[in-house]
């Protein structure tokens, strides 16, 4: 008999690499969406159907973050996590045949703001306000009571370097000369960054570090977060939170040059908040992508022995970049 994986939230790129590798490796895979394929999300009887006897469930579901901050958008970031998580829950919870793996996607958001030292999963150190908040509530929904036949994990993702809209986003302003170092600075007070959810937190300094472009950014390969879920799925002893992240983590400076350098573009003009306050409101999108510092460092997947297959940002940029290029349809009639 076949194994079976089901994939809640499987429509995105990371989503569809993810199914896309489990049926190579022989999963009959089922899939959890608004519409379905296979189960709904407002039909919980059809959760449980495609859950019950599933061996391995992976949970993705949630509104992008790749987004401006409103009333609207920060509602429908929580929400969509905590219910869908919840409903993943219910169904593992009250399964005849529970699976006995559980990974949940989460974010490593909850680490601090960091300049001085890369994040490990041992840390306890915490940010506070809106995406902190998010990912709290989100991962206590995931580890709630009690699952005795199911190891869950909590999957802390950074950065995912493939063909989403974020990285095209990184590649565009490159590509357009716009990709120099992005200093933080003043910008008008603002609250799209203030707590939410049950325990709401306030965030410490929100605006204007001066890190000068030192920024750290955390980053995982599409290739390697699906080695890293096929790793955890087969490594028995691993569960709670884990850090998606490569090894080699740059500043804003290095990500920059290794994006000018990918794309050919000798020149990349810098940008300070109040100049990327104005143009992310155009892009829809939050200036912090590039403002923020995650300094993530993957301990639990080095330490049980992964492998990664990028562990350096420009390899990475390279192929993602090549890959595209040769999917891209032909100019020529």
């Amino acid at each position: 008999m076949a194994k079976r994986a089901v994939i809640g939230g499987g429509s995105g790129f990371v989503g569809t690499a993810l199914t896309q590798a489990l049926e190579a490796d022989g999963y009959e895979v089922s899939v959890i969406g608004r519409h379905g394929p296979d189960a709904r999300w407002d039909d919980p009887a059809s959760i449980r159907r495609v859950v019950d006897g599933a061996d391995l469930v992976i949970g993705l579901a949630g509104k992008s973050i790749n987004a401006r901050f409103t009333d609207r958008n920060r509602e429908e970031i929580l929400q969509s996590r905590i219910d869908t998580t919840r409903a993943l829950h219910d169904a593992i919870a009250g399964a005849e045949h529970p699976p006995a793996v559980w990974m949940n996607a989460s974010s490593a958001a909850v680490y601090r703001y960091a300049l001085d030292r890369a994040q490990t999963e041992a840390d306890t150190e915490r940010d506070t306000g809106f995406l902190p908040d998010v990912t709290r509530a989100w991962e206590a929904e995931l580890f709630r009571g009690d699952l005795p036949s199911t190891r869950r994990v909590a999957l802390r993702i950074t950065f995912v370097v493939g063909d989403g809209p974020a990285p095209a986003l990184l590649f565009r302003l490159a590509r357009f000369g716009v990709g120099g170092p992005q200093f933080d600075g003043w910008w008008f007070p603002h609250r799209r960054y203030r707590g939410i959810g049950p325990h709401p937190t306030e965030p410490r300094k929100p605006l204007g570090r001066r890190s000068r472009g030192h920024q750290r950014f955390s980053w995982i390969h599409i290739d390697d977060l699906v080695g890293a879920v096929r790793f955890i799925r087969d490594d028995a002893r691993i569960s709670g939170p884990v850090n998606m992240s490569a090894p080699g983590v740059v500043d804003n400076r290095g990500l920059m040059r290794a994006l000018r350098r990918v794309v050919g573009m000798p020149i990349g003009l810098p940008s300070w908040r109040f100049m990327l306050e104005p143009a992310m409101w155009v892009l829809r999108a939050e200036p912090d992508l590039v403002l923020n510092s995650r300094w993530i460092a993957p301990g639990v997947l080095e330490n049980a022995g992964y492998a990664f297959a990028f562990p350096e940002l420009e390899p990475a940029l390279r192929d993602v970049r090549e890959k595209d290029s040769r999917t891209a349809p032909s100019s020529s009639g």
